[in-house]
């Protein structure tokens, strides 16, 4: 499943809002340095969708905060 992700890194808490089936808003407490937010968003996702971390890739979107992600249920 391709998914859209608009990450807010920085944030008081980590949490999920799902806009639509492919769309998400996270927020994350890890800075935007290093793939330390990235890391915790393939965490997050991890535990939203139940499946490994090694299941979860982003596929553009590195390091901006708009990200399309791979998902494989």
């Amino acid at each position: 499943m391709i998914i859209n992700v608009k990450v807010k890194p920085n944030s008081s808490k980590n949490e999920i809002e799902a806009i639509s089936d492919h769309t998400f808003k996270i927020k994350v407490t890890s800075p935007p340095e290093r793939g330390k937010a990235n890391d915790a968003v393939i965490k997050l996702l991890s535990k939203h969708f139940k499946t490994a971390k090694s299941n979860i890739g982003i596929i553009t979107g590195k390091r901006a905060s708009e990200k399309i992600i791979e998902v494989n249920i």
